[in-house]
């Protein structure tokens, strides 16, 4: 393993950390409607418990209302049933085939709220970067210790894992105030 290895996988590693932050940050509800928040919720199909969007359209009305149309005429109460049971807070109604799902307002003190749930989603991946990290660079003293690489090539290679962990953390920080600004406007 060389140095340009460990900087590389530590790099897939990293982006990996940026998107399941990414993924957690779309679950987190804001005032506005969001067909990914339907994601997470599950709905009996056959016996088998599948996710919502592959029984059903789903898509949005406007920018505080989801629409679910389901495929098959008898899913629509399963549907609604699943989504009201969920713990997203939802009450969709029924309109023939089409179920609406409006999105409630947040409060203020639920804002509040979110935004400190974000904050430590954006702390947990900072962390995970940071562990990226520690690993790269002990498999770089690992290198030089075994005599495989000379003290400047481990020198850079610290160097440079520790500029591609700032520019991580950056974007980290980045995403996590886009999110926060979003959750805070009403």
């Amino acid at each position: 393993m060389s140095t340009a290895d460990i900087k590389k996988n530590a790099e897939s590693r990293m982006a990996k950390s940026v998107e399941a932050l990414k993924n957690e940050l779309h679950k987190i509800r804001t005032g506005r409607a969001h067909p990914g928040i339907l994601d997470q919720v599950h709905v009996d199909y056959y016996g088998s418990m599948v996710p919502i969007s592959q029984v059903a359209n789903v898509s949005l009305l406007d920018a505080r209302t989801i629409s679910v149309q389901p495929w098959e005429k008898g899913m629509g109460a399963k549907i609604e049933k699943a989504i009201r049971e969920s713990d997203l807070g939802l009450n969709p109604s029924s309109q023939g085939d089409l179920i609406r799902v409006p999105m409630p307002p947040l409060t203020e003190e639920r804002r509040k709220e979110l935004t400190k749930v974000v904050r430590n989603v954006g702390e947990d991946a900072k962390v995970a970067v940071r562990n990226l990290r520690r690993d790269a660079n002990e498999q770089a003293k690992k290198l030089l210790k075994d005599k495989e690489i000379g003290e400047d090539d481990e020198r850079r290679s610290l160097d440079e894992v520790q500029k591609l962990t700032d520019r991580v953390i950056a974007e980290i920080d980045k995403l996590v105030s886009a999110k926060e600004t979003e959750i805070l406007a009403v």
